[in-house]
């Protein structure tokens, strides 16, 4: 009884540590945030003359309303069909790349496999000037287009390689089973092989989604009017125009980063399903 008792105690100890540093990092994470609304809802002067941690003393959207005002509605809108292109391509590009390397074998599969994974330790700062002079000559610089193949070609390498693992995991029993039913490469993929990758893809699509939505160096380089530019590249310009109005950079901050916090909140969830799967499987 003893032993259980001490067992027991040693579990509570444990769970409370556990709580507490939970607890402690939501404050660290969370505070960032709170102030960053708390203040986007303040003046200018109450910002300058108050306590920086104060509420506010009327909790008026005006910031929100200048920013609005000022084409935050474009940008949103740039960034959202940024995103359904390259992440949508970039999906497709991954899992026709991954079944083949995953499922097949042939004499070039290692290489192959090796040259995509060593592409993963390219730095991105290194093709910017070889993408500005592409860009120009093939006529789609300040393009969305421009915007969508460094996207994909940058964020491939490590899509590849999580569905390759994950892929691994797929039973070949279910292979030979459609194969004895007459599915060929392509029906067995599409009926099959991506269907049960689902939460491989939509680890990829949440993870690959902030990456693209705060993207901030192509755009800047391969873009030059608001037509075409996403929402980092507004925080930037609101940032150079109202340097000194910090509530209102906030409101932006705010808004920017409002539709991935939703995005992991409603698709946590798949999140997790989708990383335990694949440590399972692989």
């Amino acid at each position: 009884m003893k032993g259980n008792n001490t067992g027991k105690k040693s579990v509570s100890i444990w769970w409370c540590l556990a709580f507490f540093f939970a607890s402690m990092w939501v404050l660290i994470s969370g505070f960032p945030f709170y102030y960053m609304v708390v203040t986007s809802f303040k003046t200018l002067g109450e910002f300058l003359s108050g306590n920086l941690f104060k509420l506010p003393a009327s909790w008026i959207p005006n910031n929100y309303m200048r920013v609005f005002q000022g084409g935050f509605f474009q940008y949103f809108f740039n960034s959202v069909i940024l995103i359904l292109i390259s992440l949508s391509l970039l999906l497709l590009c991954s899992a026709f790349a991954a079944y083949p390397l995953s499922r097949m074998k042939f004499r070039l599969n290692r290489p192959i496999y090796s040259m995509i994974v060593a592409a993963m330790s390219v730095p991105i700062h290194i093709t910017l000037i070889p993408l500005f002079v592409m860009a120009n000559n093939i006529n789609i610089y300040d393009t969305r287009w421009a915007l969508v193949g460094p996207n994909i070609a940058f964020n491939l390498p490590m899509s590849v390689f999580i569905l390759v693992s994950f892929m691994h995991g797929i039973p070949k029993e279910l292979e030979e089973a459609a194969e004895i039913d007459g599915c060929g490469r392509f029906n067995t993929f599409f009926k099959i092989i991506f269907p049960l990758s689902t939460p491989g893809l939509a680890t990829l699509g949440i993870y690959n989604g902030v990456v693209i939505w705060n993207e901030f160096i192509f755009v800047m380089v391969l873009t030059q009017s608001q037509a075409v530019r996403t929402l980092p590249l507004a925080v930037w310009e609101y940032q150079g125009q109202y340097s000194n109005n910090i509530p209102l950079i906030m409101a932006v901050l705010t808004l920017s980063s409002l539709p991935v916090i939703l995005l992991y909140i409603f698709g946590q969830d798949k999140l997790v399903k989708g990383m335990m799967a694949g440590a399972v499987k692989g």
